[in-house]
């Protein structure tokens, strides 16, 4: 009985290295800076609130069929390869700025390996790792596209003109040279028509819209983050009880062993004088530097705590979240269903998805730093 609780536990926390490892971290902090009732003060309530309503509505639009309905519509557009390949990346692209990197690209890139599964392993790999860059850098563009901007423009408290302005040129020269991208091969053979459409839920999205709008209403300051935790939270327990358990509170989790990890580094003089002199002035790349490492959002909680250029520290993680494949969570969710396809070529996968993300880390980083800031 032991022995399988520990190995359950064991599984749990090798499920999710970045929960594990901020825990870890935070813990270590502890040593420093033992628990004590300031601790309440480090985690942000507002971020964390509204994180797990966005995850519980976009958990229920993927239940109620909608992204399968989206995507099953727009092939009827299509017929050859080279079509469906720029459909599917143009959805990444888009639908990521409302339901999330991570989430687009769970519902699209499945589909994406059955549309294209009489298709070449070259062409299969170069479509995925295309749309995980679209999702990654479509998502940039609004405050709920992903979670370390979910939580930049509420800790910098900005405003939503100041939001886009920094993020839009970036965003626009990405969706060119993604759009490009596409072209690069060849129009392919004519694929097979979709399949019958799966009934969509019609009474649960209808639920899900309203709890996205009380979120919308709550990312734009207009109504009280309590307020929509609470309303979204009674919602479901009467109406929709089985979107709770999949929302990811590891996510949630990893987020507050962050706050906890960052109000203890604060807390130490030393620290937080080297990592503010370390920031000033440098915030775009140190935080692109740091996202190779840590990935985006851990980047983001981290360094936010001793800079005050909410803006390039926006385009940095953004940015960051190129590169390398740990930079981005949602780049790790895309490789492993990835892997999960009869024609998957792990070694070429990571050469076209390192050298796309590469090149493309390389031309945007120069760029916000010459037209953003």
């Amino acid at each position: 009985m032991l022995k399988r609780c520990m190995g359950k536990g064991i599984q749990f926390f090798k499920a999710d290295l970045v929960f594990t490892i901020s825990l870890l971290l935070a813990l270590l902090s502890m040593l420093f800076v033992p628990p004590n009732p300031g601790y309440l003060n480090y985690l942000d309530y507002s971020v964390l609130a509204t994180l797990f309503c966005l995850m519980c509505v976009v958990a229920g639009f993927r239940k109620s069929g909608l992204l399968s309905w989206i995507s099953r519509h727009v092939l009827r557009l299509a017929r050859h390869a080279r079509t469906v390949s720029l459909l599917f990346v143009l959805l990444c692209f888009f639908c990521a700025m409302l339901l999330t990197n991570d989430v687009c690209l769970t519902a699209f890139v499945p589909l994406t390996l059955v549309v294209l599964h009489g298709s070449s392993p070259l062409r299969i790999a170069w479509v995925v790792a295309l749309e995980t860059t679209a999702a990654n850098l479509g998502s940039m563009l609004t405050p709920i596209g992903n979670p370390q901007n979910l939580y930049l423009y509420a800790h910098y408290q900005m405003e939503p003109a100041a939001f886009f302005s920094a993020v839009a040129p970036v965003c626009a020269v990405s969706f060119v040279i993604l759009f490009g991208c596409v072209f690069l091969s060849g129009r392919g053979k004519p694929l097979e028509a979709p399949g019958e459409d799966a009934p969509l839920q019609k009474r649960r999205l209808g639920l899900h819209l309203v709890l996205f709008a009380l979120c919308l209403l709550t990312v734009l300051r207009v109504l009280d983050y309590r307020v929509s935790f609470l309303l979204v939270l009674a919602a479901l327990l009467v109406l929709d009880r089985e979107i709770l358990p999949a929302v990811d509170y590891r996510l949630l989790g990893t987020f507050a062993a962050f706050f906890i990890l960052v109000g203890n580094l604060g807390s130490i003089g030393a620290v937080r004088s080297f990592l503010a002199e370390l920031m000033q002035g440098r915030e775009l790349l140190v935080s692109v530097l740091v996202s190779q490492v840590t990935s985006n959002v851990p980047a983001a909680i981290m360094l936010s705590g001793f800079t005050e250029n909410g803006r390039a520290l926006l385009l940095g993680t953004n940015i960051g979240g190129l590169g390398t494949l740990v930079a981005s969570l949602a780049s790790l969710i895309s490789y492993r269903l990835y892997l999960g396809g009869e024609k998957a070529r792990p070694g070429l996968y990571l050469g076209i998805f390192t050298a796309l993300n590469v090149c493309l880390l390389l031309i945007l980083t120069p760029f916000a730093s010459a037209v953003c800031l």
